[in-house]
């Protein structure tokens, strides 16, 4: 059992700007659900990384979105830079599960915990991304694989594509329910996450690029 959400979405951004909107996100007051965020680890790889382009995947695809993909989330973009720029950190989240689910003694934690690496090449202009949940490792398993990339259609433009997968194996007669809530919540989390690139996009770098 399992549930796997695809997400794809083109921004008429430059890619320096997307990613730089994308580090600054959360936390944002269009989304409580995000408490903070924490650095827990930074530095830049001196070895060169090539991430070959993702090709966008149908919601029926078995195939994995990334064969290569490293692991996951924000970055800072120096003026000159001759290697990977990595960074990992914490992100604390409210607890959305339904109370009357939370009757179920492990689904009663206030807050969940989510750990994000990245890593962004600036020279080959695009970041590869990874996330999963710490907080209920021994029942669910929740992960996400994104990548920012330049944009077949216009070199202006950046491609956003995610792939997020959940399966839930330790609730009993939950799972079912329990999987079918969070598939729901990661594809309306996903589209509220696009809203808010959207918004920091227009207000940071104005209008979004014409064709």
């Amino acid at each position: 059992m399992g549930v796997t959400v695809d997400v794809r979405q083109v921004y008429k951004y430059p890619f320096e700007q997307v990613v730089a909107s994308f580090l600054r996100k959360y936390p944002n007051p269009m989304d409580k659900n995000v408490i903070s965020v924490k650095i827990v680890e930074e530095k830049r790889e001196s070895r060169s990384f090539a991430l070959a382009r993702v090709p966008w995947h149908q919601p029926s695809s078995q195939q994995p979105l990334a064969p290569g993909l490293k692991q996951s989330f924000c970055l800072s973009l120096p003026n000159e830079s001759t290697g990977v720029i990595y960074r990992k950190r914490i992100a604390v989240c409210q607890n959305v599960v339904p109370e009357i689910l939370r009757k179920v003694s492990i689904l009663k934690v206030p807050n969940i915990q989510l750990e994000e690496e990245s890593w962004l090449n600036p020279q080959e202009r695009n970041m590869a991304i990874r996330s999963h949940c710490l907080t209920w490792t021994q029942y669910a398993s929740m992960k996400e694989e994104s990548v920012f990339q330049e944009s077949v259609e216009n070199p202006n433009w950046t491609e956003f594509i995610q792939r997020g997968r959940i399966s839930i194996t330790g609730a009993g007669f939950l799972n079912y329910i329990l999987e079918t809530f969070a598939s729901t919540f990661l594809r309306q989390g996903a589209q509220k996450g696009i809203r808010i690139m959207e918004m920091l996009l227009k207000e940071q770098c104005g209008a979004p690029l014409a064709e």
